[in-house]
């Protein structure tokens, strides 16, 4: 075999054609650059950061809003985790990977909300405890 015939042998990409397993420019999945992990990055660090400043700082009056603002940072950098180092979207898998999100997440809220029921219904009705040191 000539060398040219034996790279395409051994899987080397044809510009010419395209491949048939999906995997040309139209395939709708993304692309990986540089450009979107170093904003990912940059947008990370910078989610870090306010939070750490408003802790440090005590820069918000009380203690609950601090730690609801806290949360909200949280939240949107799992978002921006996501997007820039998992590469999820909707067109991934033919949406298959975002339905399975979906899903854990539906499930995670669903075992969180029982648990915390579980666990309101079990501390109002427990009997009373008594205290022993009064007992003849």
């Amino acid at each position: 075999m000539s060398g040219a015939h034996a790279e395409l042998a051994h899987g080397a990409h044809d510009p010419g054609h395209s491949e048939p397993h999906g995997h040309d420019d139209h395939d709708g999945g993304y692309h990986f650059s540089v450009k979107g992990y170093v904003i990912g990055f940059l947008l990370a660090v910078v989610l870090t950061a306010i939070p750490f400043w408003l802790v440090m700082g005590k820069v918000l009056p009380t203690p609950g809003l601090t730690a609801a603002v806290i949360l909200g940072f949280a939240a949107v950098q799992i978002v921006v985790h996501m997007v820039y180092f998992l590469h999820m979207n909707s067109k991934i898998e033919g949406g298959w990977s975002m339905l399975a999100l979906i899903f854990t997440g539906a499930l995670v809220l669903i075992m969180l909300a029982g648990s915390i029921w579980v666990m309101y219904h079990l501390n109002t009705n427990m009997m009373p405890v008594h205290d022993m040191r009064n007992m003849p």
